[in-house]
C-alpha cells in the first residue's frame, strides 16, 4: 500500500504576519521596495544583483556583518545573531588595529595628559579605547536592541540621488526598524551609546569625567555611527562604477 501524498505546507499565523507586516512597512518607511503579502504567500525575491550586495568586509579590511543589501529582508536577527554580530564588530583583527591607530593619535596629541605619554601612556590609552569600542558595540547591536525589539542592522537603499540616499544613511542613527519591520525612533543606539559614554566615566581620568567631555565624546560616536552607514550605502556604487571591481 502506498503511503499518502505529504500535505501541502502553509504558512503559520507568525510566518505570514512577518511576510506581511515586516516588509510593506520597511517599504513604506524609505526602505527598499518589497512585495506586499495580503493574506498570500509572497513570490521569492529575486537574486540581490552583484553591483547592490553588501560584503561582509569592505576593501578586505573593515567589518561589515551589520549591513543588509539592498533589496533584502531577512527576518529579525535572533538574540544569537545580534550576540554574534556585536562579537564579530568586538574582536575582529581590524578593530584592534583601528583602536591601535586611534589611542597612538590620541597619545599623539596628548588629548588625556593624565594618561602620560610614551609607551606606557599608549598602553593606558588603549585598553581604554578596546573598552569603549567594545561595551559600546555589546550594548547598540545586542543588549538593548534584544529587550527593545529593534532590529540594529544597516538596510541598504541602493538606489535614488546621492543626497537622498546620504541623508537616509546618516539618519539611521536615529530610526531603525522593529522586530515587526515598522520604523521606530532608534533607543537602541541613542540610549545605548550614551550608557557606554556613562561607563567611561569609571576609568577614564576625573579631568574628563565632566558633562562637556562626555557630551563631545557622545557626539564623536554618534558621528562616527553616521559616517560609517553612508559610507556602507555608497560602498557598492565605489566598488563598481570607481574601483571596476565586486563590492
Amino acid at each position: 500500500m502506498l503511503p499518502p501524498p505529504p500535505k501541502s505546507a502553509q504558512p503559520t499565523s507568525s510566518g505570514s504576519q512577518r511576510q506581511s507586516g515586516g516588509p510593506a512597512s520597511r517599504a513604506s518607511g524609505g526602505l527598499p521596495d518589497a512585495p506586499s503579502a495580503s493574506g498570500v504567500q509572497p513570490p521569492i525575491q529575486p537574486e540581490v544583483p552583484i553591483s547592490k550586495q553588501q560584503p561582509k568586509r569592505i576593501l578586505g579590511i573593515m567589518p561589515n556583518y551589520r549591513a543588509v543589501s539592498a533589496g533584502a529582508i531577512p527576518p529579525p536577527p535572533t538574540p544569537k545573531e545580534a550576540f554574534k554580530i556585536a562579537t564579530q564588530n568586538s574582536f575582529d583583527y581590524s578593530s584592534f588595529i583601528f583602536v591601535g591607530i586611534t589611542s597612538a593619535m590620541a597619545e599623539g596629541t596628548d588629548a588625556h595628559p593624565q594618561l602620560g605619554k610614551g609607551v606606557a601612556g599608549f598602553g593606558r590609552y588603549y585598553w581604554r579605547g578596546f573598552v569603549d569600542k567594545t561595551d559600546g558595540n555589546y550594548l547598540v547591536i545586542f543588549a538593548l536592541p534584544t529587550i527593545l525589539r529593534q532590529d540594529e542592522r544597516y538596510y541598504a537603499m541602493g538606489e535614488g540621488g546621492i543626497w537622498k540616499r546620504g541623508i537616509y544613511a546618516a539618519t539611521r542613527i536615529l530610526i531603525t526598524p522593529d522586530y515587526h519591520g515598522h520604523n521606530s525612533f532608534n533607543a537602541s543606539e541613542v540610549f545605548g551609546r550614551g550608557f557606554a559614554q556613562a561607563i567611561s566615566t569609571t576609568y577614564y581620568p576625573s579631568h574628563d569625567r565632566t558633562a562637556g567631555a562626555i557630551a563631545v565624546k557622545y557626539g564623536w560616536a554618534m558621528g562616527r555611527d553616521a559616517l560609517t552607514n553612508v559610507f556602507r550605502e555608497f560602498w557598492p556604487d565605489i566598488a563598481t562604477h570607481v574601483l571596476h571591481r565586486h563590492p
